[in-house]
């Protein structure tokens, strides 16, 4: 290699309009190695001709593509591939700002949320149910669609069957995710699904008018009362889906809230 052609690694972030850190930082990950690395030294040299890919680098890190997808790029992968799940993944993400946003509004005009709040017993309920983990708190509505749409068949043979969620009181780390729908007696469990018996008992309860999105509003509001009043919670909150979002506007959707209570003697 004639070294008269490469540049000093202080004139080729000039030329990428990237610093000296980052390309270090880039060379460390194997998303752009220098083309010479001085033995002695240390130094890192580059031919002009990457100028390309590191300028497509900054160019993507602009845009908020991750390292990992921009090294997949420049190794020839399907950029467009890539680059779609990127913009998904966005998108998605911008949705939940729009959620928050909203929900954030709803309290600067009306304040902290309060609830009407009941005490009833549920008698124990025959089940079929999809479990499946959601890996952050934004996972959850993408897993949850997953496990209704399992549950599909027992809706189309009968229109008043009524699916339940549960989910761990506390969301961190990997939250488990389980669906329910109600059998009637003799209705065999769907293929795919598991039988189970979802346990009765005294629940506080709520009901939550609105986009699912804003539900963690009126579940504050249920677990202020029930905090209040001494109330040890004894498993994961239920959303009981009262209507069909699919038929019905978000700001009309009713979901009732549950939380299983502690009985005491």
């Amino acid at each position: 290699m004639n070294d008269e052609r490469l540049l000093s690694i202080g004139q080729f972030a000039r030329l990428a309009r990237l610093s000296v850190k980052q390309l270090r930082h880039y060379a460390d990950l194997g998303l752009l190695p220098p083309a010479r690395v001085d033995p002695g030294t240390g130094y890192r040299s580059y031919r002009a001709d990457q100028a390309r890919d590191a300028l497509s680098i900054g160019l993507l890190r602009s845009l908020d593509v991750p390292l990992a997808a921009i090294g997949e790029v420049l190794r020839g992968r399907d950029a467009a591939r890539v680059l779609a799940e990127v913009r998904d993944r966005l998108d998605d993400e911008l949705a939940r700002r729009r959620q928050t946003l909203a929900a954030l509004e709803q309290v600067l005009a009306q304040g902290l949320p309060t609830a009407e709040v009941t005490l009833r017993h549920e008698e124990p309920q025959r089940v079929a149910v999809l479990r499946d983990t959601a890996h952050s708190p934004q996972d959850i509505g993408r897993v949850t669609g997953g496990c209704v749409a399992g549950l599909l068949p027992l809706l189309e043979h009968d229109r008043a069957v009524r699916l339940t969620g549960l989910f761990p009181v506390e969301l961190d780390g990997h939250i488990p995710v389980t669906i329910a729908a109600a059998l009637p007696d003799g209705r065999p469990v769907p293929a795919g699904a598991t039988g189970d018996l979802l346990p009765g008992g005294l629940f506080a309860c709520a009901t939550h008018t609105g986009p699912y999105g804003h539900i963690a509003l009126t579940a504050h509001a249920l677990l202020a009362w029930c905090a209040e009043r001494g109330h040890r919670l004894t498993g994961p909150f239920r959303e009981l889906y009262l209507n069909d979002p699919a038929t019905t506007p978000p700001d009309r959707l009713l979901t009732e809230l549950l939380i299983p209570l502690e009985e005491t003697p």
